[in-house]
C-alpha cells in the first residue's frame, strides 16, 4: 500500500522524471498533489506497472489530483547542460506550472537542486512508497511514450514506438545502419553494439 502523505502540514507534491537513460528525446517530469483520501488499486511505479493501465491510471490521476503539471527539457538542451541538471530543470519547470503551492517536494532519488524555497526531501525508491510520486511517475512516463510515438512516426527504423528511445539492441543497430537522427542526445554512448561476425572457412 502506497503511503498517502510524508507528514501532516500542508500540501505535498511528488516529483519524478522519466527518460534520463534514454539516447533520444527529451527528459520529462511531473508534479502531482494528491488529496490524502486519493486511492487507485493499481497505483505503483510506472516500471511495475503494464503499459496500457498506466494509460488509465494517467486519465484517472488527471481527473482527480488537486494538481498536476508536466514538463520537458530537449535533446540538445540535455547535450548542453547534462542530463542530472535537464532531469532538475524539468522538475522545477513543472512545479513552475502547478496552480497550487505545495508546502514540501517528495522526489523520487537520492538528489535534487532546492526549487525556490520549498522545503524537499529526497526518497530513494520513492515512486514505490509515496502516491504522488507514483502518480508524478505515471505522467511522466505516459507523457514521454507519447512523445516517442509521435517520433517513430518520422523516424520509424529506430522503433520508438517500443523502445522509446531506450538502447536496445534493435535501436542501436538501426544506429549503425542510419546514423544519429537530429533528436539523438549526441553527449550519449550511441554507438552500436560489438557483434559477433561468423568468420567464413577459406
Amino acid at each position: 500500500m502506497l503511503l498517502a502523505k510524508y507528514q501532516d502540514e500542508g500540501m505535498e507534491a511528488g516529483c519524478d522524471e522519466a527518460g534520463r537513460g534514454c539516447l533520444a528525446g527529451p527528459v520529462f517530469a511531473a508534479a502531482v498533489i494528491l488529496s490524502p483520501d486519493f486511492l487507485h488499486p493499481q497505483l505503483n511505479d510506472s516500471k511495475q506497472v503494464p503499459e496500457h493501465t498506466r494509460e488509465e491510471l494517467r486519465i484517472y490521476i488527471e481527473m482527480h489530483a488537486l494538481a498536476y503539471a508536466v514538463a520537458q527539457v530537449d535533446h540538445e538542451e540535455i547535450d548542453r547542460i547534462n542530463i542530472l541538471k535537464a532531469s532538475f530543470k524539468a522538475m522545477h519547470l513543472a512545479l513552475d506550472q502547478l496552480k497550487k503551492r505545495p508546502k514540501l517536494l517528495l522526489i523520487d532519488g537520492n538528489r535534487f537542486v532546492p526549487y525556490k524555497r520549498t522545503p524537499h526531501r529526497c526518497i530513494i525508491g520513492g515512486d514505490a512508497r509515496y502516491a504522488s510520486i507514483a502518480a508524478a511517475s505515471i505522467l511522466a512516463k505516459t507523457y514521454r511514450d507519447a512523445y516517442m510515438r509521435d517520433l517513430h512516426t518520422r523516424f520509424p527504423y529506430y522503433k520508438w514506438n517500443t523502445n522509446k528511445g531506450y538502447g536496445t539492441i534493435e535501436h542501436r543497430l538501426a544506429i549503425a545502419q542510419h546514423g544519429l537522427s537530429p533528436y539523438h542526445r549526441k553527449t550519449f554512448q550511441c554507438a552500436s553494439p560489438q557483434l559477433s561476425l561468423p568468420i567464413e572457412a577459406g
